[in-house]
């Protein structure tokens, strides 16, 4: 079941996007690209409720890849749902990491929100019975995701913390020998999360209303410039026009550049756009992401 209308007309602009973008000077762009792009007829805020006529289209969108920090937007939703539920305490602590998690990126604020989420904690590698314990534990995000019945959840992992230097102990021992546990996401499934958050769709209107302060992002150059990691340059964020509205998650590592970003401006239709771009050469390449959203943009 698509959560949006495949359009001919835009996936052929998005492939003329990304074949322009190619030629350019990025030869195997096309195989390091995953992109999901929808437009609406009106804004999705402040509550619009389910969304399933909009147009959209989408390239290598259900190819899961890691997705570097994008994932903390998964492992927000997931502390409003444990909250609604009442299966964590709120405090303002909690508040104090899932807003550093979100618009600083900090990944200790994220240690601190995987840990109160599944009840597990970091440390020394486990023996194989305790190990097994931990580790069913560390599924429970991802057995959430997988109960909302989501076709486009096949192939996703969201049960790791994500590191500066990288995982020891018990959380490289989770990882396995050969990295096979790590997070993975699809453009299609962080589309749909976006879509629902921003829709008020997705746990609770109220809960979506929190998040969506969390994710909005100042266009402004002097508050840009003050804050050199502001999820803005560099991104798709750094596309847009002055006066658009920007609501996103990015990720950056040394191999990946993405963004999952919902954007409204004047004169255009709302659109909501994730890129997922894998690789050395992607991730220093500070251009791609917002010449892609402003091709788009003007499509």
């Amino acid at each position: 079941m698509a959560f949006y209308c495949p359009d001919g007309a835009m996936a052929q602009q998005l492939q003329a996007a990304i074949e322009a973008l190619e030629a350019e000077g990025r030869p195997g762009l096309s195989e390091q690209l995953s992109v999901s792009w929808i437009r609406y007829d009106k804004p999705l805020r402040p509550s619009a409720g389910p969304v399933g006529s909009a147009p959209g289209a989408s390239w290598r969108g259900d190819q899961p890849r890691y997705p570097a920090s994008v994932v903390k937007l998964l492992y927000l939703v997931a502390a409003e749902a444990w909250l609604q539920g009442q299966l964590i305490d709120d405090s303002p602590e909690l508040r104090r990491a899932l807003a550093d998690m979100i618009r600083d990126s900090s990944n200790d604020a994220t240690a601190l929100v995987v840990d109160l989420l599944t009840g597990t904690s970091s440390g020394p590698e486990l023996p194989a019975e305790a190990f097994q314990r931990w580790s069913e534990q560390r599924q429970l995000i991802n057995h959430w995701f997988a109960s909302l019945g989501w076709p486009q959840w096949e192939g996703c992992n969201s049960c790791q913390k994500t590191w500066g230097d990288g995982p020891y102990g018990r959380e490289r021992q989770f990882y396995g020998d050969q990295l096979e546990n790590r997070n993975r996401l699809s453009t299609d499934l962080t589309a749909r999360v976006l879509q629902a958050v921003m829709a008020g769709d997705l746990v609770s209107p109220p809960a979506c209303a929190r998040m969506q302060e969390l994710l909005y992002r100042s266009l402004d150059p002097a508050e840009r410039a003050a804050d050199p990691e502001n999820q803005v340059d560099g991104f798709l964020g750094a596309g847009l026009p002055a006066d658009a509205r920007l609501w996103s998650k990015a990720g950056w590592m040394s191999q990946a550049r993405h963004d999952a970003a919902y954007v409204e401006t004047e004169g255009h239709a709302p659109m909501l756009l994730v890129v997922f771009s894998e690789g050395p050469e992607r991730a220093r390449d500070e251009a791609l992401l917002p010449a892609l959203c402003q091709r788009l943009l003007q499509a």
